[in-house]
């Protein structure tokens, strides 16, 4: 992968999880899926049963994982990313 679609990739995954971070659309941009599909049942059941409480934490997680991705350098993100595979955080 080149640096421009790292950069790209990063840009993408960092304002997603800003912006819908519950969803966990951002996972699904990194080619994470389960933890998308975690993060998006967690958010639809889990904010059901818990009148919203489960939403609003996966909405911080979102937002935090958007700020973190978007801090860090294309090669730091290429690296515990994407050829890492670091799911969560």
């Amino acid at each position: 992968m080149d640096a421009s679609e790292i950069s790209n990739k990063k840009l993408a995954a960092g304002l997603l999880g800003i912006f819908l971070g519950s969803l966990g659309i951002h996972k699904f941009v990194l080619g994470y899926k389960n933890a998308g599909i975690i993060m998006l049942a967690v958010t639809i059941a889990g904010g059901i049963v818990t009148c919203g409480i489960a939403s609003g934490v996966m909405g911080v997680i979102g937002l935090i994982e958007g700020v973190i991705y978007l801090t860090k350098s294309d090669a730091e993100f290429n690296e515990q990313y994407i050829e890492g595979s670091k799911a969560w955080f």
